[in-house]
C-alpha cells in the first residue's frame, strides 16, 4: 500500500467513524435529563445502604415510614448470616420529615453493620 492510499483510507475511517462514535455515545440522559425532585420518604419511599455489605439488604416502605411504629428488620438478603435492624418510632419520624437516619445492626458472624436510611 502507498502514502496516498494509506492516507485516504486512514481518513476515511476517521470521516465515518466520529459521527458513528458519536450517534452511539449519546445518552438520552443528557438530552431528557429527569427532573430531580425532594427526597420525600411517603410519597417516594426510601433507599437504603448497608455498610462493609455482602448480601444484606434492608427495604423500608413508605407505609412503615407512616405507620411509625417501632419495627425489626432482618437483613439478611442473600447473606448466609442474619443481623436485625430496630428503626424505631422516633426514627420514623426523622424520615417522616425526610431527615436520614444511621443504625447499627445486631452482631452476626461476629461483625455488626452501620444501616443509612435515606429518602427517595
Amino acid at each position: 500500500m502507498d502514502r496516498q492510499t494509506f492516507i485516504k483510507k486512514v481518513t476515511g475511517a476517521i470521516l465515518v467513524g466520529i459521527p458513528f462514535y458519536s450517534i452511539i455515545s449519546c445518552s438520552d440522559s443528557e438530552s431528557d435529563p429527569t427532573p430531580m425532585t425532594d427526597p420525600n420518604c411517603l410519597l417516594n419511599g426510601t433507599v437504603s445502604h448497608v455498610s462493609s455489605n455482602h448480601g444484606h439488604s434492608i427495604f423500608v416502605t413508605k407505609a412503615d415510614v407512616s405507620a411509625g411504629v417501632d419495627k425489626q428488620y432482618d437483613i439478611k438478603g442473600s447473606s448466609i448470616h442474619s443481623h436485625i435492624v430496630t428503626v424505631s418510632a422516633s426514627d420514623f419520624a426523622l424520615l417522616e420529615s425526610n431527615q436520614q437516619i444511621q443504625i447499627t445492626s445486631t452482631s452476626g458472624d461476629s461483625h455488626v453493620h452501620l444501616v443509612t436510611i435515606s429518602c427517595a
